[in-house]
This record gives structure tokens, sequence and C-alpha cells, in this order.
């Protein structure tokens, strides 16, 4: 078993999590691993990045006057907060849209201060307040732009899924028909590939040339974005933020849903995916951060910064310490 942290409890071993790691070059060289690289999962929200490019390539960012903020909303999984929601609102009224074409589904803001101003005021959360309402909005400015239905955006068949599903199986170099899909969380395809192929992806995201001079560019100005505005991508407490706020331009963060996360290191050539079997959130955090110390891409001092995303302790009802979690792997070097 590929055990990647343990939670004491006192000092026995209470729960194990089992994780995979793959760090790969953008030719799909596996440099490092640990567990399972082939492990065949879906990529959650870490595909926003991909699933914006067709967006840029489009030519609706630039027909409907998009900035760089509202260019990494597009890549975000945000937090609901009052920025996140006046943006997702700006991307869809410059393209003469309003919120009700938003086919994301509704959930509280991820951010507890936002879902409990929402509660105070007797207000129920909007299609805007889902975190992938930014995603569903780059889609939906495609669709208006290439003069597409704007009320089947989000279903397998339609163009603007289809142009995304061609897109990550170019970025990651992996077969198109090998890609297994389902549905994710806010309703529009999912998608499915070993653990090593789409840290390849995000590999050739870091170093956007190998992609051909129009695709480069439309890369670059996302991940640039990413990095630029970190508040877009998450939001207030977040570790996509946190991490991309220390790390500066190094590099781009993506986190997906049931423990799945991705990094690009930016000119590097060099992609990671991450995955933690029983979608322990918090673990895969500290399991990203302990394999960018490990790799020396971090330094003591950024470490530390982050170090609430990796001290992780149980307290009981009355907030007294009673157990701890730790990150127990090293990488194996390919």
């Amino acid at each position: 078993m590929s055990v990647v942290a343990k939670v004491f409890r006192g000092e026995l071993v209470d729960l194990t999590h089992i994780g995979h790691v793959a760090v790969v070059d953008s030719m799909g060289k596996l440099l490092y691993h640990y567990g399972n690289p082939d492990r065949v999962t879906f990529a959650r929200s870490s595909a926003k990045p991909m699933q914006a490019i067709p967006v840029v390539e489009s030519g609706a960012v630039d027909a409907y006057g998009l900035t760089d903020r509202e260019l990494a909303l597009l890549c975000a999984s945000h937090s609901g907060e009052s920025f996140h929601v006046d943006a997702v609102r700006s991307v869809l009224q410059k393209a003469g849209l309003t919120d009700k074409y938003l086919q994301c589904g509704t959930h509280d803001p991820f951010a507890d201060y936002a879902a409990q101003e929402l509660r105070s005021k007797g207000l129920k959360p909007e299609t805007v307040h889902c975190n992938c309402s930014g995603k569903h909005s780059g889609m939906l400015i495609t669709a208006k732009y290439l003069n597409e239905d704007l009320e089947t955006y989000y279903k397998p068949e339609h163009p603007v899924q289809q142009r995304i599903m061609k897109t990550i199986a170019e970025v990651c170099e992996y077969d198109e028909h090998k890609i297994i899909t389902a549905v994710d969380g806010c309703g529009v395809p999912v998608h499915a590939m070993p653990l090593y192929k789409f840290a390849q992806g995000f590999a050739r995201l870091s170093t956007p040339e190998v992609l051909g001079e129009k695709r480069g560019k439309a890369v670059r100005r996302l991940t640039n974005a990413m990095t630029a505005y970190p508040n877009m991508v998450g939001g207030t407490d977040r570790f996509c933020t946190d991490l991309m706020k220390v790390c500066g331009d190094r590099l781009f963060a993506k986190s997906g849903a049931a423990a799945y996360y991705a990094i690009g290191l930016k000119d590097k050539g060099i992609g990671m995916s991450f995955k933690v079997e029983d979608a322990g959130k918090g673990i895969v955090y500290a399991m990203v951060l302990e394999v960018l110390s490990q790799l020396n891409i971090i330094t003591a001092e950024e470490f530390k910064k982050l170090d609430k995303y990796y001290v992780l302790q149980d307290k009981n009802h009355k907030g007294e310490l009673v157990g701890y979690t730790k990150t127990e792997f090293d990488l194996i070097k390919d």
C-alpha cells in the first residue's frame, strides 16, 4: 500500500491514507513517483485551466474584452466571495448574457463568511455562487461568440464540450477515445486518464511553446493570469490561492474534488499530479507540500508560511489537542 499519511490519536496510528504522485516532464518521462502513477482517475476541477483554453482560442476573450483577472476566474473553483460573484456577472454581461444561462447548479459559498452573509439577509445562494460558475461563464461566452446553442452548452455532444475534450487529449498527448468521461458536480463532462498523463499535460502547460504558437499564447495568458490573480482561482484561506501567493510566478496550481491536485512548474517543463484514495482534501494539500519540499521547489521560509496546510491537528469538542496527522512517504526517482 502506498501510505502517504498516518493519523495518530495519542501514540497509536488510528488511520492511514493511501495516495499516489506522478512528477513528469513535457515529453511524458516519469521523473519521480510514489504509489501508482498509472492510476486512472478523474481530474475533476484540476482540468479547469485546460477547459479554459478553447475560450481564449475561440476569440471570445478578446472579442468581449475580458481582463486578466477575469481570465483567472475561468480557471477557478472560487469561494463565492463578492469579488468572485461580481466577476462572473461581469464576464457574462460583456457577452450580453446574464446568470440565468448558467447551468452549474447552486451551493453555499465555500467562504463561510460569504455563506453567513447570505443567510443573515435571508437570501439563498444563486448559480453565481457555485464554485464552477467562472468555468461555466467561459463556456457560455464561447458558445455565444460562435453562435452555438446556449441552452445545451454543458452537454457532452455540444461543440463547446467537444472542443474541450479534444483540447485535453492534445495537451496531455493522450488518445481522446481512451479518455473516460462521466458527469462532474456542476453538470459538465469530467475526464479521467492516468495520473502521469495529466501531469504531462501540466508540464506542457508550463512550457506552452511546445503547444504551438496560437495555443502557446493562449496558455501563457491563462497561467499568467492565475499567478497574477491567485485570489480569483480560489479565495480567502484557500490552498491554491495561498500556494501561488507564496511561490509567486514559479508555479500554477489547481485543486480538484475528491482530493485531486495538479501543479505546473513555470518554464521548467515539469508537471505533477496527486491523488488521495479516500478523498482527504486536507491530506492532499499536506502531500503537495511534502513533495515540493522533497524536491526543493519551495524554501523552508515559504514552507513555514503554508504550514497550516501541513500541520494537521485533531482536537476534541473542548478544543483540546488529541491527535495529529503526519505525512510519511519518500518519492521514488525514476
